[in-house]
C-alpha cells in the first residue's frame, strides 16, 4: 500500500503513481457492497467562511478548479503545500513537540498512528464521521486506536505480487504459482527460457524493503512482532527468519538482478519489470498494472502483467494493506474548517473524481484506489470502467490486512531504519542473516521497552 512502507515504507519514498485504470476499480467495486452518506454535506459552513486553511501533504494538490469549488461551497480557502514524505514527517513531529502551528490538515501515516494516539498530536475525528460513514472505508481500522479515529484514509492500497504472463507462457508455465515452492520452480523455468534474473526484489535500505519483509513473513505463515511488539522472528524456524533468509537467498542465487541491491521500489518497477527484464515482482503495489506497466511511453510489457496474491507456504498468503491517511494536528488554528475539508476531500463523489471519474482533468497524480467502497461503486457504474484486472483485485482486497496487527509504537522509525539497513547489508553480504535478525530484534526490543 502505501504505499512504514508508505511514508516509512515504499510508497512515500518515491511515490509516482498515476491514476488506476477504472477497469480495475470496477472489479473491486463489484466485490463490495456498502452505503454511505458520502462524508457529509459541505454546505452550511456559516462562520467558517473567510477562513484559510493550510493543508500540508506529500501528495499533489487536487485540481485548482476543485479547490475553487470547495471554496465556493463553504467559503473556506485552501492553501495546499506539497512536501516530500520524509521532510513532512520531520515537520509534523517538530511542530507537535513544540505545540506550534504547522498546518490545519496533514498526513497521518499508518505507522505513526500508535505514536499519535499516545502523544495526542492529532485530533480524534470520530465526531466528524459517523459509524456508518466509517464503515464505507474498508481500511479505516489502520487509523484507529482504542476506537479513536486518529486519521481518515484518503486512498486504499495494498501490497501484491505481479507476474508477466507472456514470459510465463514462454517458459511453459501453465498455472500461476500459489505456493513459494511453486514460485521457486517457476523461477528456474524462467531462467531456462532465457531470462537471466526473473525475480524483481528491490533491496535498497528504504521503507519498501522492510514492508516487503513483512509481506513475505506473512506469506511464510507468521508475523514480525506480536501485539506487544516483541519480535517473533528470532528463531530459525520462525516465519520472519525464514522469509528474510529466503529473500537474501534469491539475490545470492542470481534470481534477482544484481542492480536491485541498490534499487528502491519504484525504480525497480520501472527499470526492471516494466522493461521486461524480470517476470515476477514481489511486494508490488495495487494499481501498478495500470499506472506503470500498461503505459506505452515508458513500458515494454503493456498488456502482459497481471496481479497475483503473494504465494505462501501452502497457498496464497495474506495481503498487506498500506493506505494513506489525513488528519488534523492538535495545534491546528482552524479545526472546524479543516474537518469540513476532510469531509469534502474524502466525499464519495470526490474520491471517485480523484481516481478519474470525470477524466484526467479531475484526477490527483499518484492516486491509487478510492478510500470508499461507495466511490468504487460509483466508478463501476460510470463510462470510465471498461475492462479489467477485476477478479484479481477483488480477491486481494478481500484478503487485505494491516501490516502490523498492533499499532506501531512511538519511535517506530528507529525500528524501520534498523530493519532496512540490516536486510540490505545481509543481501550485500556484509553481515549474515543471523546477524541481521539479531540487529533487528535488538531494535524491536528497545522500541518495546521505550514504549512500555
Amino acid at each position: 500500500m502505501a504505499t512504514f512502507w508508505k511514508r516509512w515504507g515504499p510508497r512515500r519514498v518515491t511515490r509516482v503513481r498515476t491514476v488506476l485504470a477504472a477497469a480495475v476499480i470496477a472489479l473491486l467495486a463489484a466485490a463490495c457492497s456498502a452505503t454511505s452518506n458520502g462524508g457529509g454535506n459541505s454546505s452550511g459552513s456559516g462562520s467558517l467562511a473567510g477562513q484559510t486553511i493550510t493543508v500540508a501533504m506529500h501528495y499533489p494538490s487536487p485540481p485548482a478548479s476543485m479547490l475553487e469549488k470547495f471554496t465556493k461551497e463553504t467559503g473556506i480557502k485552501v492553501r495546499w503545500v506539497q512536501i516530500g514524505f520524509s521532510d513532512l514527517q520531520t515537520k509534523i513531529a517538530a511542530a507537535a513537540t513544540s505545540n506550534a502551528y504547522f498546518a490545519d490538515a496533514t498526513d497521518v501515516d499508518w505507522s505513526e498512528v500508535g505514536e499519535y494516539a499516545k502523544t495526542h498530536w492529532f485530533v480524534p475525528l470520530n465526531k466528524y464521521f459517523s459509524a456508518s460513514d466509517q464503515a464505507d472505508f474498508p481500511q479505516v481500522n489502520a487509523f484507529k486506536v482504542n476506537g479513536q479515529m486518529i486519521g481518515v484514509p484518503f486512498d486504499s492500497s495494498f501490497v501484491v505480487t505481479t507476474v508477466n504472463t507472456k514470459d510465463f507462457a514462454k517458459a511453459g508455465i501453465k498455472q500461476m504459482p500459489r505456493t513459494i515452492s511453486q514460485l521457486e520452480t517457476d523461477l528456474q523455468a524462467l531462467k531456462r527460457s532465457g531470462m537471466a534474473n526473473p525475480l524483481n526484489e528491490f533491496l535498497a535500505a528504504t521503507p519498501g524493503l522492510s514492508q516487503c519483509w513483512y509481506q513475505m513473513a506473512a506469506a511464510f505463515g507468521g508475523s514480525i512482532v506480536n501485539s506487544s511488539f516483541s519480535p517473533e522472528f528470532t528463531s530459525p524456524s520462525s516465519a520472519g527468519y525464514k522469509a528474510l533468509a529466503w529473500m537474501i537467498e534469491q539475490y545470492k542465487n542470481a534470481n534477482v538482478p544484481p542492480g536491485d541491491i541498490d534499487n528502491i521500489d519504484y525504480t525497480s518497477f520501472n527499470s526492471e519489470m516494466a522493461q521486461g527484464r524480470t517476470a515476477v515482482t514481489l511486494c508490488d503495489y495495487s494499481g501498478n498494472v495500470a499506472s506503470v506497466y500498461n503505459i506505452p511511453s515508458t513500458s515494454k510489457v503493456v498488456g502482459q502483467v497481471s496481479y497475483l496474491q503473494t504465494p505462501g507456504l501452502t497457498g496464497p498468503g495474506p495481503v498487506m494493506a498500506n493506505p494513506d491517511g489525513i488528519g488534523i494536528p492538535a495545534a491546528a488554528q482552524h479545526k472546524a474548517a479543516a474537518a469540513k475539508f476532510l469531509q469534502w476531500f474524502t466525499d464519495t463523489e470526490n474520491q471517485a473524481i480523484w481516481a478519474g471519474l470525470n477524466g484526467p482533468s479531475g484526477t490527483i497524480a499518484a492516486f491509487p484506489l478510492p478510500a470508499r467502497i461507495s466511490s468504487l461503486e460509483l466508478l463501476a457504474k460510470s463510462d470510465v470502467a471498461k475492462t479489467a484486472e477485476v477478479s484479481q483485485l477483488i480477491t486481494l482486497l478481500k484478503h487485505s490486512e494491516p501490516i502490523i496487527a498492533s499499532k506501531a509504537p512511538a519511535g517506530y522509525v528507529s525500528f524501520y531504519n534498523a530493519t532496512t539497513t540490516a536486510i540490505h547489508d545481509a543481501a550485500a553480504g556484509t553481515i549474515s542473516v543471523s546477524q541481521a535478525v539479531s540487529t533487528i530484534a535488538s531494535a524491536a526490543n528497545q522500541l518495546r521497552s521505550a514504549s512500555s
